[in-house]
């Protein structure tokens, strides 16, 4: 047990150690609270004064939520060893959190914003009071638990750093070596003596190793051997890296350098983040100081991406799920300019739907109108074209096999990769069975959408056939009242019947059309449900969570075991037992991620692919068919108006040639014969009635029966 006046704390609870002093977590005397001391060891006086001083002076004038906060410098009993009484951070380091099995292939997508947010805005205010840290790294950005669960990085450990303005120059050396600039590594790890001088962009390249190694769960250059084995190695990858490769590693002794310009694909990151944070990271990897970006381009990128909202789309043809990162002023026509980037798809092929319902595409419109998305509750695009599908993009990891050998080390080493790769394979089952909810909800909606389309196609052909009906009345009425057509010759005649006779036979086809498009989708929702049923019914998500609990309770007992370090016999043979039990379970998982979720993933792929290529039939028929329809039924207006123009004309004429040269009859005269042409008139509407509705009628009668012959084969 130490104390200071108000402090005190136990040496076995020791939070971090390096060359200088030591963490511990400590309480408060008088409230219990917990605080982080940090003890300063003799070879920390070994340094000048100011030196020793400056971390104590840095705390006090860096104020800021994501700096960990000085509250007194105090110290220990006789000793007089000076202590930083500090905030304590229960989350312990950002480098415990990569550490942690799960993580292993990196941090989630909203977790690593996280960390951009915070690490941006932590060195912001680094740079507004003019300070370079000079050893950023994992371990000293610590991890609190906010009010609402959420997690709050902050930067520690300001042993190293110094006030340096953007322009000045400094000679000494800090930091990690794996996080070091190049020309800080030559001479601080190499040996070789230069007269090189730094700037502050020696923390760019130290943020860039560190975001990498956030997004990834491993570091950026690796040398065969790793970089603490093979040094001279390391600084040949990292000095003659290409520009815009952002990792390279060496896989074999002496063999060549594997150079990549992007992120891995076991990167749990989106390719809309990817495609932003890829640029940032090429641009503050650079060894040569002159070439590398400034804080303030580096400032404004990153805060670029952290204001930018996410728009949730799911490709359904292609099976893919994108984050679109756009700002919220941003129009439609911008947002489907970066669905085309990520898709393929053009603009002018994309419709959007939403909940079951089209999104209007008004390319003006700004995107804060757009209802706003989740992982859960994409917009779904569907595209007017034939498209392949892609399917989700993953790379089934590596499940290690365990000796026979019995070796406590190097088990519990074993142990964790294989609970790593089963947290992997977890997630590549959500990803696959989160895909498959995402088609069966897209499939139905696009069939309710098609089937609706279908009754206004046929609701326009009934419409069509009405006014088929009464122009073809009209000219009846013409036929029998004055003969042939008035005004007209005998080929406008002929036309007149053609152009009829041609829309009758659109309307047979079009119905024909319809009525198979109609027994199409109803063969879809048949097969969609059952594929709908099981999908529900299945339970590997559950499956692999429990042998994923099991997993991890082994790892937990061989990490245990691995801290003992020297077992009794019975100990050691529980321990060769946990050790093939966590064999079989990674069996067990593998097998049910090959045999069953995927293979009933790709089943259904197959079976969207066909719907969807149907889907697209239909819509390729019913879009210029209702198109058709508008047009055939503006020329059918025409023509009514035209021949109804006649019969006005020829019952003008008609009564004008009638007309008797006689006197005035009488007022009774005149009530009795207007009475009269009154019946004839009704007696005329009555028989024209008649004669429309059996011809409606009859058009009904041929549509429905050419409607139920069965279309010849290659037609």
């Amino acid at each position: 047990m130490q104390s200071t006046a108000n402090h005190l704390w136990l040496l076995s609870d020791v939070l971090g150690q390096g060359a200088t002093a030591s963490v511990y977590k400590a309480r408060h005397k008088k409230t219990g609270d917990q605080y982080a001391v940090k003890v300063f060891n003799h070879v920390s006086y070994l340094r000048p004064y100011e030196v020793q001083m400056r971390e104590f002076d840095m705390l006090r004038k860096l104020n800021h939520k994501n700096i960990v906060k000085l509250f007194a410098v105090e110290e220990v009993g006789t000793t007089k060893q000076k202590v930083l009484v500090m905030e304590y951070c229960a989350g312990g380091s950002l480098l415990n959190v990569l550490e942690e099995s799960e993580n292993a292939f990196g941090l989630s997508e909203a977790e690593f914003l996280i960390v951009l947010q915070s690490v941006v805005d932590g060195m912001n205010q680094l740079r507004a009071n003019g300070v370079v840290h000079r050893d950023i790294k994992p371990g000293n950005i610590m991890r609190v638990v906010g009010e609402y669960g959420q997690s709050v990085y902050k930067l520690t450990d300001f042993g190293a750093a110094r006030e340096l303005e953007d322009d000045e120059k400094f000679m000494s050396l800090y930091g990690t070596e794996e996080y070091l600039h190049p020309d800080m590594y030559e001479r601080a790890v190499l040996r070789k003596p230069q007269n090189k001088a730094y700037g502050v962009t020696v923390d760019l390249w130290s943020i860039g190793v560190t975001f990498y190694q956030v997004a990834t769960g491993s570091l950026p250059f690796i040398p065969y051997g790793g970089p603490r084995k093979n040094k001279e190695m390391m600084y040949k990858i990292t000095t003659e890296k290409p520009a815009g490769a952002i990792a390279g590693v060496q896989n074999r002794d002496c063999g060549p350098v594997e150079w990549s310009n992007e992120l891995p694909i076991t990167c749990r990151l989106s390719q809309g983040l990817k495609g932003l944070l890829v640029p940032i990271l090429a641009s503050i990897l650079e060894a040569d100081q002159a070439k590398c970006w400034g804080f303030d381009q580096f400032f404004a990128e990153a805060n670029d991406i952290l204001h930018r909202t996410v728009v949730h789309v799911f490709s359904l043809q292609q099976a893919t799920m994108h984050k679109i990162y756009v700002n919220s002023y941003n129009t439609t026509n911008l947002l489907m300019d970066e669905i085309f980037r990520q898709t393929d798809i053009s603009s002018p092929n994309q419709e959007l739907i939403y909940e079951g319902h089209r999104l209007a595409q008004q390319l003006t419109q700004q995107l804060q109108f757009l209802p706003k998305t989740t992982e859960d509750r994409p917009i779904i695009l569907v595209s007017a074209e034939h498209k392949p599908p892609i399917g989700v993009a993953y790379k089934e990891p590596e499940v290690p096999m365990f000796p026979p050998k019995f070796d406590i080390i190097n088990d519990a080493n074993l142990a964790k990769t294989v609970t790593s790769a089963v947290h992997q394979l977890l997630r590549i089952t959500q990803s696959l069975m989160k895909c498959q909810d995402f088609i069966l909800r897209g499939i139905y909606w696009m069939v309710a959408i098609l089937k609706e389309e279908c009754r206004i196609s046929l609701q326009q052909v009934t419409t069509l056939n009405l006014k088929l009906g009464f122009c073809k009345s009209a000219m009846l009425r013409i036929q029998k009242l004055y003969g042939p057509l008035p005004q007209m010759n005998a080929t406008e005649v002929a036309d007149l019947h053609v152009k009829l006779q041609s829309v009758l036979d659109f309307l047979v086809n079009a119905s024909h059309s319809v009525q198979s498009s109609q027994k199409q989708l109803d063969v879809i929702a048949v097969d969609w449900s059952k594929n709908s049923d099981a999908h529900h019914e299945d339970n590997t998500i559950g499956k692999v969570e429990v042998l994923l609990e099991k997993v991890s309770a082994v790892h937990h007992q061989l990490r245990r075991d691995r801290l003992r370090m020297k077992l009794q016999y019975n100990d050691e043979q529980i321990h060769k037992f946990e050790k093939i039990k966590m064999g079989i379970y990674a069996k067990k998982v593998v097998a049910l991620v090959r045999e069953d979720c995927v293979q009933k993933y790709k089943k259904l792929l197959v079976s969207a692919t066909n719907w969807m290529r149907t889907a697209c039939d239909i819509r390729q028929q019913l879009r210029p068919l209702n198109s058709q329809c508008v047009n055939l039924g503006q020329d059918l207006e025409n023509y009514e108006a035209h021949l109804n123009k006649i019969l006005d004309v020829g019952a003008a004429r008609l009564q004008g040639e009638q007309q008797p040269v006689t006197k005035s009859p009488a007022p009774a005269d005149c009530v009795e014969q207007k009475c009269l042409e009154m019946t004839i008139r009704m007696k005329q509407l009555k028989q024209e009635v008649e004669d429309v509705t059996r011809e409606l009628q009859h058009n009904n009668m041929i549509i429905e029966r050419l409607g139920a012959v069965p279309k010849p084969q290659g037609v």
